[in-house]
């Protein structure tokens, strides 16, 4: 029965399991006694919920701490081994896989390098994510049917289609609507009830960020992805969903340099490792051209800093420091466009390009995002790096079908019902003689 606001019991109880298995994951062990001031839950409600939540297998005794006066209270955590969940990182030089259990320890990763050549070959990518998990499922000896769901973090545009699932749309790689929930499904091992959740990897690296790493805490939060290009994930208030937006498709300079999307001047084609390379090679630099961007970004950092590259000059050396003194504006400036949009409370920058420039540079950054953002909200905003590493792309795929668990209020994810046509629906269909074929609507989340 629905109350006055639409709201079940159903959904109550979903509402209530849902806000206590968050505050144990992010804030337990805790006490009975604590969370029911935590979740704002009646003591009797707690009771229920956990005594339910234990009998399901979600929720373990963690010990038990001295009460005032009374008898110890006891502790109670999220049960690991009652889910696994994989992350997959699609990024542009290797294809990263990894599972976890429901607290996200790491059971099992695999990696498959990408050459140039085949970097964002859709057939060779694919293969890789499906292999992968296999391989993580069968080196941790794991039942996929504990799987709560594989997250997949990719460049480019989702969105999702009531027919084909998530869609890819990566102008920058050459993906012009990638059906790629559909291509992973094909083939796959994978129980039909396990999801797929596919989204931008800048949102689930500010996803991470958020929950586990320097953004715990803050309000609001602009995530930059900085590598081989630029993105960035938006959360601008507090709880949130953060979305990725196309940063490094801001336009910097008018008719200023081609990037890899088709367009002039965008912040990418002057700030992402691949940019920077070639900017360097342009103003007389000499990368050896051995082991792809990463390793051209490590011989620019030690020729423009003095860490030893045989027969690099002064000359050599501040020709290097001029290019990432100006890579360091054009980060700044686009920064500071954020500032100016979002006011966040934090910029965090990650990626495997920013948190290996980010130590050397970041001070420059900040200076020249002084000079471009307005001062009420710079004077507000505190920019540092990540904290989560190179593997933080991977731990937020990971948090896709974690938090879609969550939303279930720790109810495994069921195959989604058939969903009857609206009356003119069904009446177009009948006109016209054709099975289905009839415009979609919008309004769907990503993934399942």
């Amino acid at each position: 029965m629905a109350g006055r606001n639409g709201r079940t019991v159903h959904d109550l109880r979903r509402e209530n399991r849902a806000a206590l298995l968050q505050q144990l994951y992010f804030d337990g062990p805790l006490s009975r006694y604590e969370l029911g001031p935590a979740t704002g839950l009646s003591s009797g409600s707690v009771s229920n919920v956990v005594a339910e939540l234990a009998s399901e297998g979600l929720v373990e005794e963690a010990g038990s701490v001295e009460s005032d006066g009374g008898r110890p209270r006891t502790l109670l955590r999220i049960a690991p081994d009652s889910g696994l969940l994989i992350g997959v990182d699609v990024g542009e030089n290797l294809v990263r896989v990894e599972l976890f259990d429901l607290v996200l320890t790491e059971l099992a990763r695999v990696e498959r390098r990408l050459a140039v050549r085949d970097r964002y070959d859709v057939d060779l990518v694919v293969r890789h994510i499906r292999d992968g998990v296999a391989d993580v499922l069968a080196a941790a000896d794991a039942d996929p049917g504990h799987l709560l769901g594989v997250g997949v973090g990719v460049p480019g545009i989702v969105a999702w289609d009531p027919e084909r699932g998530a869609v890819v749309h990566g102008q920058t790689i050459g993906w012009r609507a990638v059906e790629l929930e559909r291509l992973l499904r094909e083939g796959s091992q994978l129980p039909q009830a396990v999801p797929y959740f596919i989204d931008n990897g800048a949102k689930t690296l500010g996803q991470a960020e958020m929950w586990f790493g320097a953004g715990r805490g803050a309000g609001s939060a602009v995530v930059v992805l900085f590598g081989s290009g630029v993105g960035a994930c938006v959360v601008a208030e507090d709880g949130a969903e953060g979305r990725a937006v196309e940063w490094g498709h801001l336009t910097v300079r008018v008719r200023g340099r081609r990037c890899r999307c088709g367009a002039l001047g965008c912040l990418e084609a002057y700030a992402g490792a691949q940019a920077l390379v070639e900017r360097w090679r342009e103003a007389g630099g000499a990368p050896s051209g051995h082991g792809g961007e990463e390793a051209a970004l490590t011989e620019l950092l030690e020729t423009a800093y003095g860490d030893g590259l045989p027969g690099a000059s002064e000359l050599d050396r501040a020709l290097a420091l001029s290019v990432l003194e100006e890579t360091a504006e054009y980060l700044g400036a686009g920064l500071s466009d954020l500032i100016n949009l979002f006011q966040p409370e934090r910029i965090l920058i990650g990626g495997w390009a920013g948190l290996r420039l980010g130590p050397r540079f970041l001070e420059s950054v900040r200076r020249h995002i002084g000079t471009y953002a307005l001062d009420y909200p710079v004077g507000r905003v505190g920019v540092e790096l990540g904290r989560l590493g190179p593997d933080a792309v991977t731990v937020g795929a990971a948090t896709l079908p974690l938090a879609g668990f969550f939303a279930r209020g720790g109810r495994r994810a069921e195959p989604a019902p058939p969903q009857e046509l609206a009356g003119w629906r069904r009446a177009l269909v009948a006109r016209r003689g054709v099975r289905g074929r009839v415009p979609a609507t919008g309004g769907q989340g990503v993934g399942q």
